[in-house]
């Protein structure tokens, strides 16, 4: 049987799917241990003593000035501007795409220029959001709207066009208005699609969320990530990098069910993921 045509087993691609991680986790502790054998109090890689004592300190322990729970207080800002600004570029890419995917003068008045903006790289205008809307929340949300909104437009828009023309034709047959096309016809096929545009955009958005707290916040993972930098503190970031790593994964992994509950007919006799 050729190679092409081989499925791994439900536990076999499990263990297929771990080997990578088993792999870069032995090869950290390996190179470690040689570095922290030359010098022990080398910084660039921690043992897991370290880290260990490290999370306790952020994730366990109140800070003595403020109380908190550091690592829970900055999870908490970021996923409040995080989701803010997936809401907004949501409902921003779904509308906008809609309309320019469906409507021939929308399409030609706005694509060239949504277009024009999905080019624009967004952390060039970091420093005007924070001039217009100042160093607050709103520009660190208005940073990933612009980030990853102008790529769902284009992306629901695709979608919207490479529905079958057919079906819109059946629809105006049968009395549908412009109006009720686009909420009964395309609306429902275009969900499970915007999902599926968000779980592309995740990568993106945490970029932008981590450079706007780098540069103007209070709290926040990137803040905390970039604050103890100076002190060559990796035995923080690296626990920081690898919290937001599986906090991208969750979100991903919750959308990708979403979708299948919410839309099982979308993914059908697919190889959707």
């Amino acid at each position: 049987m050729r190679l092409l045509n081989r499925t791994p087993s439900l536990g076999r691609a499990i263990l297929l799917g771990a080997l990578p991680f088993l792999a870069v986790i032995v090869l950290y502790l390996v190179a470690s241990d040689l570095r922290l054998e030359a010098n022990p109090n080398d910084k660039l890689l921690p043992s897991l003593a370290s880290f260990a004592e490290a999370i306790q300190g952020f994730a366990l322990e109140p800070d003595k000035r403020t109380g908190e729970y550091q690592l829970w207080a900055d999870t908490t800002a970021s996923l409040t501007r995080l989701g803010l600004g997936l809401a907004l570029s949501a409902l921003i890419g779904l509308v906008f795409g809609i309309l320019t995917g469906l409507i021939p003068y929308a399409r030609a008045t706005l694509s060239p220029f949504i277009a024009a903006l999905s080019l624009i790289p967004p952390l060039a205008l970091l420093p005007v959001l924070f001039i217009v809307f100042g160093l607050g929340e709103v520009a660190k949300v208005v940073l990933i709207v612009i980030g990853i909104a102008p790529f769902i437009m284009r992306d629901v828009a695709l979608r919207v066009a490479e529905l079958p023309h057919e079906l819109l034709i059946k629809a105006q047959t049968l009395g549908g208005s412009t109006w009720q096309i686009a909420l009964r016809v395309i609306l429902p096929q275009m969900l499970p699609r915007l999902i599926d545009a968000l779980r592309l955009a995740l990568g993106a958005a945490w970029l932008f969320l981590i450079a706007a707290e780098a540069i103007a916040a209070e709290d926040g993972l990137g803040y905390r990530i970039f604050l103890v930098r100076r002190y060559l503190a990796m035995d923080v970031i690296l626990p920081y990098v690898a919290w937001i790593t599986l906090l991208a994964f969750l979100m991903d992994q919750l959308l990708r069910q979403a979708s299948r509950r919410l839309f099982p007919w979308y993914h059908v006799g697919s190889a959707r993921t």
